[in-house]
């Protein structure tokens, strides 16, 4: 009996791993991020019924902020922990090419995309299977590509493994047609006009963080966030 249970667990081990393994970085981010504020809010419940108002109210306030729930007063608790982004607007972070545009929730973190020109114009990405998706790679412009690649390595991070390309497999980093205009770096910084130098250099740390690898963030993603910060600080030295 103790051996059949043994034998039960390795197997649910291993099975718990290759779910692991096969996991969106970014949902598990937040799944993590999630059990975290329902965790605090059970601590809060659990000390202010023992009468504790004094550690239940900032526990709780903490794990509103990890789900999200910081509407008004709440937000300033939020921002203390980095849980909100640095833009009161509510803009995302938008990057685009010729033919895609790719938009970042600066405080989910979710990747969304659209074409933006071309036969497939106004179609979000998620309308496609990823299959379909890396078909259309040969066929892109360099930016569009690296863009298309960072989306797919967002969304389906194991579509390298099954799509027939070179061994390398590397993501294409050719440099972009053309400078980047003011307007396009403060779409990507998620900025309205006129931001000054501290409010730039919150963007950027905001969606640096965003962008590091366990998030499932993208090396060509994080380069033209710091172009768009180099040429927005450009600006203000000019």
């Amino acid at each position: 009996m103790t051996l059949i249970a043994g034998a039960i667990a390795v197997i649910t081990l291993y099975l718990l791993l290759q779910m692991f393994r096969a996991a969106n970085p970014a949902a598990l981010a937040r799944g993590v991020k999630m059990a975290g504020g329902v965790g605090c809010l059970a601590v809060a419940a659990f000390t202010g019924l023992r009468g504790e108002l004094v550690v239940a109210i900032p526990i709780g306030l903490f794990g509103a902020g990890l789900l999200g729930w910081s509407p008004d007063g709440l937000g300033h608790v939020g921002s203390l922990f980095g849980l909100r982004g640095p833009r009161a607007s509510g803009q995302g972070s938008r990057m685009s090419s010729q033919l895609i545009e790719l938009t970042l929730d600066p405080r989910s973190g979710q990747l969304q995309g659209r074409f933006i020109a071309g036969v497939h114009a106004g179609q979000p990405l998620d309308a496609f299977d990823p299959s379909q998706l890396v078909a259309m790679l040969p066929g892109l412009d360099a930016d569009s590509s690296a863009l298309l690649e960072t989306y797919l390595d967002r969304r389906f991070p194991a579509w390298r493994q099954h799509a027939q390309r070179d061994a390398a497999g590397g993501e294409r980093r050719a440099a972009s047609s053309s400078k980047m205009t003011q307007e396009e770096a403060y779409q990507i910084l998620g900025l309205q006009p006129g931001a000054g130098r501290d409010e730039i250099g919150r963007a950027h740390r905001a969606l640096m963080k965003k962008l590091h690898p366990d998030q499932g963030g993208s090396t060509y993603l994080a380069a033209r966030v710091n172009e768009a910060k180099d040429t927005l600080l450009r600006t203000h030295h000019g």
